[in-house]
This record gives structure tokens, sequence and C-alpha cells, in this order.
């Protein structure tokens, strides 16, 4: 079966972000992370005015890694990708098959942004970002990532509309055994959010999903149906199997309890005697909670504690009065 990226708590289809988008977060994000440092800088200013001067540039040093370096890579890391300009413009920084990046990812990342963005003032990222076909940046290619638009346009989310029920018996004599789980677990997730797909995404992830689907079971989509509905219904005679088949295991159990009540051979009856024996024994076969008879409701108190008794000892409780 094809390999299907579904990223962890990453919605499928969403597309590459682009360079207006990716310069204005990151205009954002300069902009606090500079005001933040100047901020640093004062107050250790401030607090380290009666040092040397060797010590006061190693407490610069020191406030420059980590303000401007260790800020956006702990804010990254923390919150798996969204910084506050990627937040205030819909992005998401991702891994290439579509899960949450890591601390390595954003150390990556935030190291090779000390020469693509601080030190050539973002000229090597733009240029980067305009070569590559989904809008990486260097930094993005050494660790692995992508920024992608987690706001899309609600006309591309509802394009694809769910198919309808498929033709009653077409299905019927298709080999499903040769299927295995995993395709079935992919099928299902698609069609549960194939009208949030983008349209071409969805497309093509239907055409490999169906040619896996006729790889196994070696019936091709009739001619004219689309990938989705082809999948739809052979889903829907999936189920539908899977439905009668626990019915009619259904019906067997209930058949299988109502004979063996019929004919005596349930777990309270314990045999049968002759004489008052078999009245014992027929007794106890009715099990603690079942009603008393004619006979037992005019015998003695006597009797009624020895049977109880006899119960207790059988059953490891006694029933109520």
């Amino acid at each position: 079966m094809s390999a299907i990226v579904t990223g962890d708590a990453v919605v499928l289809g969403l597309q590459p972000a682009r360079l207006p988008s990716r310069a204005l977060a990151l205009a954002i994000d300069l902009l606090v992370v500079w005001s933040v440092y100047l901020l640093v800088s004062l107050l250790l200013a401030l607090a380290t005015a009666s040092l040397d001067e060797a010590a006061g540039m190693a407490v610069a040093v020191a406030s420059f890694v980590l303000v401007l370096v260790g800020g956006p890579i702990a804010v990254e890391t923390l919150s798996r990708g969204r910084s506050l300009g990627k937040l205030a413009c819909g992005l998401r920084v991702v891994r290439d098959d579509g899960g949450p990046i890591r601390f390595r990812h954003a150390l990556v990342r935030g190291a090779m942004g000390v020469v693509e963005i601080l030190m050539t003032f973002g000229v090597v990222a733009c240029v980067a970002s305009l070569v590559s076909e989904r809008g990486r940046r260097i930094g993005d290619v050494f660790a692995g990532t992508l920024v992608v638009r987690e706001r899309m346009p609600a006309s591309s989310r509802a394009a694809m509309p769910l198919p309808a029920p498929g033709p009653v018996g077409r299905f019927g004599q298709l080999d499903l055994s040769a299927v295995p789980d995993e395709l079935w677990l992919a099928v299902r997730q698609y069609l549960a959010r194939a009208g949030q797909l983008d349209p071409q995404v969805s497309r093509r992830m239907a055409e490999r999903l169906a040619d896996d689907l006729v790889a196994r079971t070696g019936a091709p989509a009739p001619p004219g149906v689309p990938a989705v509905v082809y999948l739809a219904w052979v889903a829907q005679e999936r189920q539908a199997r899977d439905a009668r088949r626990a019915h009619r295991a259904e019906g067997a159990v209930e058949a299988g309890g109502g004979a063996g009540a019929a004919f005596g051979t349930g777990p309270d009856v314990r045999g049968t005697g002759s004489g008052g024996g078999g009245a014992s024994a027929g007794a106890e076969s009715r099990g603690p909670w079942a009603p008393k008879s004619a006979e037992g409701a005019g015998s003695s108190d006597g009797a009624g504690v020895a049977e109880a008794s006899e119960r207790r000892r059988g059953t490891g409780f006694a029933p109520p009065a």
C-alpha cells in the first residue's frame, strides 16, 4: 500500500506558506524580539555598570545569544511551531511529514536564522524562499521542516461533497479478504475528512487508495465512477458485511442459549433424582432467585430454614426472605 501522510495534529491538505505571509510573520517576530532585547540590554547595562569592559562584553554577548537566538527557539519548541507572528498570520512550522516539530528542529532553524536573517538582514532567507518550490528557507531545508498555512478559505475546504450510497448488490461478490486492516483504516480516515481537504489533494489521495483496493481485490471501479465514490461504495459493502456477520453471530448465541434452557443443560442444573431427593435437586436447580413453589409455600419454617442453609452451602449466600 502506498504510504499516506497523515501528520500528527495537522490537518491534511494544508498549503505551504509563501514569501509575503512569511515576511509579515517574520517582521512581527523581529519587532517583538528586538524590543525585548533592547529592554533586557538596558536593564543589564544598568545592573552591570560597575563591571569592567570584558565582563560587560560577556554580558552583552550572552544577552544577544539568549534573547535573539534562544528566545525564538524556545517559543517555537513550546508552541509547536507557532510564534507570535505566525499565530497572527495563521502559519505554523511542521515537519516534512506533517508532524509537529521538536527541539532539534527549532534549534537548527534558529541557528541557521542567525546567518540567514540577522547577519544578512533576511536577504538570504528571501532568496531561498523564492527559489524553493514550497517556500522553504535554508534553515527549513537543514531542519526538515516546512511552514504551512493553518487558516484556509472556507470555499476550498467544502469543495468535496460526500458521495451518495452505492447501488445495492453491485459489490456483493467482491472478495475483500485480501484487504489489510491498515488499508481499511486509511480509507475510513480519508472518507471522514474528504470534505475538509483541498480538492486536488483529495483527488490524488482517493486515486491512490482506489489503486490499492483494486490491487487487493482485483476488481476495478465501474466506468465513469470517481475514485472517492468507489471508495465509499466499497467501504459501505464492507460495513454491511460486518453488520450481517455480527447479526448472525448474535442470533447463533441466542439460539444456543434457548436450546440449553429448553433441554435443562444450563449451569444451574445439578442433576435429578427420585422421590424427595429429586424434588430437592429440582429446587436447587432453580437457583437462589427462583420463586418458591406452592408446595414450598405451605412447608414448615424448619423446612424453609433447612432449604436456605442448603442453598447457602451451594451458592455462597442466602436468598432474600
